[in-house]
């Protein structure tokens, strides 16, 4: 199964310092794409997210596979980074395809979790959708612009769970934060699996002992995603009137 992601831009970044640019801005170790995709993200000084994406191999380039309505503010950005640096950005027609099962050639796998498949760039495609939403729902696996926001921190939507971030690469920016938060501070909020007992929309206030919890992010069926307060989990959890229980 497979299908064609139209919410999705892939840009092009070329030159000679397309590495150390990019190396010394996002999360992730650039250097593991010689083994295939690599997700990441670039944050802010303040180690709050900006955008999150695939870096893709390519000949004499790296592909960048980002949410669509990310893509501008993104180059624009690792624009401002270049200065002088050997390094040209371009936005690409190329289309990207994602799927489950056995991999086409050319393909990448998903690094973020096996159950996610395999992502590929101007593959053909059988156009059988697949319910992304349950799949993610079941791995915690955070969305651009749904779990993933201005006000997020990688480490609380767990990115080194999702192979999104490397601790031993080196300075980036949002480095400092990111590592503070690792090394010296134990999380109390972050994304969860709930189950609910009832229907519940997205964007509903979870309250706990009728106190604030946190919020329901991505639902599907009776299950969802939820960012909460780590310290106010508990049987008497509760949205929109609806009982909540972590799964």
């Amino acid at each position: 199964m497979s299908e064609q992601a139209q919410d999705r831009t892939v840009l092009k970044v070329t030159g000679r310092d397309r590495v150390d640019l990019l190396q010394g801005l996002v999360s992730n170790d650039v250097k593991k794409l010689d083994q295939g995709l690599v997700y990441a993200a670039l944050l802010n000084p303040q180690g709050k997210y900006l955008a999150d994406f695939f870096l893709v191999p390519s000949e004499e380039a790296i592909l960048i596979d980002v949410k669509s309505d990310l893509a501008a503010g993104l180059m624009q950005r690792l624009s401002m980074y270049k200065l002088r640096a050997d390094v040209a950005l371009e936005a690409t027609e190329i289309a990207v395809v994602r799927g489950l099962g056995d991999a086409p050639e050319g393909a990448f796998a998903d690094p973020r979790h096996a159950a996610l498949g395999w992502r590929g760039y101007d593959l053909k495609t059988d156009t059988a959708p697949v319910d992304w939403d349950a799949l993610r729902v079941s791995h915690v696996i955070p969305e651009t612009g749904i779990e993933l926001h201005s006000d997020s921190y990688l480490l609380e939507c767990g990115f080194e769970r999702l192979n999104g971030v490397d601790f031993r690469k080196g300075c980036y920016v949002g480095q400092e934060v990111t590592a503070r938060m690792k090394h010296k501070t134990e999380l109390r909020k972050g994304l969860v699996h709930i189950l609910l007992d009832g229907k519940v929309e997205t964007g509903t206030e979870i309250t706990s002992n009728g106190k604030p919890a946190g919020v329901v992010h991505t639902v599907s069926g009776n299950q969802a995603i939820a960012y909460l307060r780590l310290d106010r989990v508990g049987p008497d959890m509760q949205a929109g009137g609806v009982k909540v229980a972590l799964a």
